[in-house]
């Protein structure tokens, strides 16, 4: 007679997930982060959340819902807590690791100055915004060094517009005592080509800022994996 199967919950009917973690933990510490797929690099973060769930379908799940490890990272929390096995904890975790992503690109630009920079300020600008599902209306406010003196969200809207209002904008850039400013906003769409109003909005702010000698440097509009300049494009 063969043995008994061991009942559903027992100790032998459970995965055992500690040689598989410290598997890629020692790949991890003896290859550095290339040596992991992004699924697994997903499964490291989240292993100290969820110590003891298998993270591999759950790593799995997000790619395959979001598309990649990025999108992981930035996705909204609703849409996260959509994921089986994600707990408050672990979406924590995740959005703590977007959050210091952004904040290392951001880092980068302190004490710099920000048009000798440029590709540092699109990093920047791509991490912080580039997964974000509704539009959001940035604005970097520069000294007369071009030096960064503020950086802030003037207005979030829906998925496809953002209300602004030009005199706001250069309210706020005669209050921080700026004399540039670079103008930011996302396209949910991933579609970073400027529309009308886009274009329409920026000539507005353009036409009040110069007379006071503040001059718009960019506009930048941040699409997925990428972003259109209208100096680029001679619309500024």
């Amino acid at each position: 007679m063969s043995d008994p199967k061991p009942e559903a919950g027992t100790k032998a009917s459970q995965p055992d997930h500690k040689g598989h973690r410290q598997r890629l933990r020692e790949r991890f510490r003896k290859n550095g982060e290339q040596s992991l797929a992004d699924y697994e690099l997903l499964e490291f973060l989240l292993f100290s959340a969820l110590p003891r769930q298998d993270t591999k379908p759950i790593a799995k799940a997000l790619l395959k819902r979001f598309g990649s490890f990025s999108a992981a990272l930035a996705a909204p929390r609703a849409r996260l807590k959509e994921i089986t096995g994600l707990s408050d904890v672990s979406i924590d975790t995740l959005k703590a690791v977007h959050a210091a992503i952004a904040r290392y690109h951001r880092a980068e630009l302190d004490e710099r100055r920000l048009l000798d920079s440029w590709s540092k300020v699109i990093a920047y600008l791509q991490a912080s915004m580039e997964h974000a599902d509704i539009e959001q209306f940035r604005i970097l406010f520069l000294d007369k060094k071009n030096g960064l003196l503020a950086d802030e969200i003037q207005q979030t809207g829906t998925v496809d517009h953002t209300p602004v209002y030009p005199r706001e904008v250069i309210r706020r850039a005669l209050e921080l005592g700026a004399t540039a400013l670079i103008l930011v906003h996302n396209h949910p769409s991933g579609d970073p080509a400027p529309s009308r109003a886009d274009i329409e909005m920026t000539r507005k702010i353009v036409d009040i800022a110069k007379p006071l000698g503040i001059e718009v440097h960019d506009h930048v509009i941040v699409g997925l994996r990428n972003t259109v300049s209208f100096r680029s494009l001679r619309l500024i």
